[in-house]
């Protein structure tokens, strides 16, 4: 499951010429523009931090999927495409769709309504200031390591697609990024997420259509990974049964509650980094429908990741095994190098750049957002001018960009890369839902029961998995199926230790509850869109049930 270091092969390097380079030119010179295109609207730090809060429905709603759709995303869930078959569905419409819902209808309403600027920034009102410090603490790590693993992955696919050095991919990329982050502020990053949506999917619908071409179709495809892996690898819940084995090595019972329940809504509902994108909606109709519009992309997002993974265990048959030099994570690349002629090559190329430049982007905002307002403004200097902390934001992003790069070389011992991610959300993300989801639902959550929830599941799911799991104490078959037990590991430690926490000390005063727990409602929570505009989408739970829907119809052919 795991190598030495993370790398692509060295036969991979791409035919490029003069029009690819050109293409990739085009893209950083527009990419630039945008940033100081969006310098003239920032003028507080709302407006560098969330875009002033007055971005339509449909651009936050493209900015949220497009924050998620990174370099690691492509890769990873190409590798995992490839690792584990079909699977990977489950990774969108058990693991993400849900909680997109979840959010849009159920948590926006409370983000929106009570005025935060961070997802960290709710934690404190709805406990206190060790909890909000410490999630902020956590949340700016992460959102760190996050970013390193964009800028290592995307440094080592242009090292050996373009025969770039690895630094001069780290250099160039990293200042790309903190070059419009840093002039336009997060519109800066919405407006070119948007942008990068539309490129990385016209990298990856060729890749797409070739690959099948050259397999013979999806018959083709499905007729030779049958007979080479079994029919297990073609089917979403083929071999789940508990103590039954299948390539992910995880049963449905984990996939459902760790995967769908606890990774699921712990990302999606907590992580600010696509929070932050909703929250710098105009309005609350159009902060709810915000993660409810990304919902409909991210349903077929997966064709376009799992199928190039499909196509390269076809292709290469030996991808990831110890008798070769190719790791699951060279399915993209080695795709890229087979099918692709050049200007559609140098598209790829820079769909990768895009894809990789969105996600780190959105951890960088949202990193320099938490940083600056949830620590460097409630902790260290306190009530200076507006102007103060615009300035203190910039220099963080450059700080940012610059502990990313640091952090890079983390990810070197994963050889799925998907693998570390959720490893990081399983840590991180999953004690802080559990904390949000308690304290939102649960009136008689004490102030105290906040910060010592968020220590026990992040100290319980990195017990599970550097001992339980590395140690060997218990078989677990795979890092997947790790990071699932790990996740539920760290959701009930922190559950339980609220509520032991809560039973021996005091609650927060009802009063001050207000709009910030479930069946409460505050005067930012009571918007509603204008009289006689009931067009369908300005319903976000029509929306919302479509998206579930829609969903649940695609697994149908993957059920069996």
């Amino acid at each position: 499951m795991q190598s030495p270091t993370y790398h692509l092969a060295e036969g991979l390097r791409l035919p490029t010429n003069g029009l690819d380079y050109t293409i990739l030119a085009i893209y950083f010179i527009v990419v630039l523009g945008i940033g100081f295109a969006a310098r003239a609207s920032v003028k507080t730090s709302l407006d560098f931090f969330l875009s002033g809060r007055s971005l339509p429905a449909w651009v936050t709603g493209l900015a949220f999927v497009a924050a998620n759709l990174g370099a690691t995303e492509i890769l990873g869930m190409a590798a995992t495409g490839a690792q584990y078959g079909v699977a990977v569905v489950h990774w969108y419409w058990i693991g993400a769709i849900p909680a997109m819902v979840f959010l849009g209808l159920v948590m926006m309403p409370f983000y929106y309504g009570s005025k935060v600027r961070s997802v960290p920034e709710f934690l404190l009102q709805r406990f206190d200031k060790p909890a909000h410090l410490l999630s902020s603490v956590l949340f700016a790590f992460a959102a760190i390591l996050i970013a390193g693993v964009n800028l290592y992955a995307l440094s080592i696919v242009v090292e050996a697609l373009l025969g770039w050095p690895q630094w001069v991919s780290i250099v160039v990329a990293g200042f790309f990024v903190l070059a419009y982050i840093t002039v336009g502020g997060l519109s800066s990053a919405i407006y070119n997420e948007v942008l990068q949506f539309f490129v990385i999917l016209a990298a990856l619908i060729p890749l797409t259509v070739l690959g099948l071409k050259r397999v013979g179709g999806w018959d083709g495809l499905t007729d030779s990974l049958s007979a080479s892996k079994g029919d297990n690898f073609l089917s979403a819940w083929g071999g789940t049964g508990i103590g039954d084995a299948n390539p992910l090595g995880a049963n449905w019972l984990t996939i459902i509650l760790g995967l769908g329940f606890v990774l699921s809504f712990g990302y999606w509902t907590t992580n600010f980094a696509e929070v932050q994108r909703a929250l710098s909606a105009k309005n609350l109709s159009a902060a709810k429908r915000t993660p409810l519009i990304a919902a409909f992309p991210k349903i077929f997002i997966v064709f376009a990741v799992m199928i190039p993974g499909l196509v390269a265990a076809v292709i290469v048959p030996k991808i990831g095994t110890a008798g070769s030099d190719l790791t699951y994570n060279d399915a993209i690349p080695l795709l890229m190098q087979e099918l692709l002629p050049n200007g559609v090559l140098g598209i790829a190329v820079t769909g990768l750049m895009a894809a990789f430049m969105a996600g780190m982007a959105a951890n960088v905002s949202s990193f320099n957002t938490v940083f600056t307002t949830d620590i460097w403004q409630k902790y260290v200097v306190k009530d200076r001018e507006d102007t103060y902390y615009l300035r203190f934001g910039r220099l963080i992003t450059a700080i940012g960009v610059l502990a990313s790069i640091g952090t890079a070389f983390i990810a070197a011992s994963f050889s799925n890369i998907m693998s570390y991610l959720q490893t990081l959300f399983s840590f991180f993300n999953v004690p802080m839902f559990v904390v949000f989801i308690i304290g939102m639902f649960w009136k008689r959550a004490s102030m105290k029961s906040g910060v010592w929830g968020l220590v026990a599941g992040t100290t319980a799911a990195m017990v599970n998995y550097f001992w339980i799991y590395k140690q060997g104490v218990i078989d677990i078959p795979s890092d997947q199926g790790a990071n699932f037990v790990s996740a539920i590991v760290g959701f009930v430690a922190g559950a339980v230790v609220m509520v032991t926490v809560t039973l021996f000390t005091a609650p927060k005063p009802e009063s001050e509850l207000a709009g910030l727990v479930y069946g409460t409602t505050s005067p930012g929570m009571s918007e509603a869109p204008a009289e006689g505009d009931d067009a369908w989408y300005r319903r976000p739970a029509l929306l919302g049930w479509g998206a579930i829907v829609l969903a649940a119809a695609c697994y149908i052919p993957y059920s069996f």
